[in-house]
């Protein structure tokens, strides 16, 4: 069954902007947090944005990475280091393609 959030995350208020995904419990480096983007060929960019994606906020310096899986081109957040209980995931992102 698909669940919109995985039970170490919650959306609260970010430092960043808004609101974003606060850890509620440790979060181990290595760790494959979720599905941020489902492909579907219906939407003009070709994926649904789940609401972990919607929530998550960019950082030049995050603690997540952004992995296309092969088998599916699902795109999930994976932790690149130990993500303590209250912290903010983040990953890198651009709202835009620069030709």
């Amino acid at each position: 069954m698909y669940k919109p959030l995985p039970d170490s995350v919650t959306v609260g208020p970010s430092k960043i902007q808004g609101l974003g995904l606060i850890a509620t419990k440790k979060i181990q480096a290595g760790t494959l947090i979720g599905k941020i983007h489902i492909p579907d060929d219906r939407e003009p960019d070709g994926y649904i944005r789940t609401p972990l994606g919607g929530f998550g906020n960019h950082s030049y310096s995050p603690n997540c990475y952004k992995l296309e899986m092969t088998d599916d081109n699902t795109v999930w957040i994976v932790s690149k280091k130990d993500i303590e209980e209250g912290e903010e995931l983040t990953w890198f992102y651009t709202l835009y393609e620069i030709k």
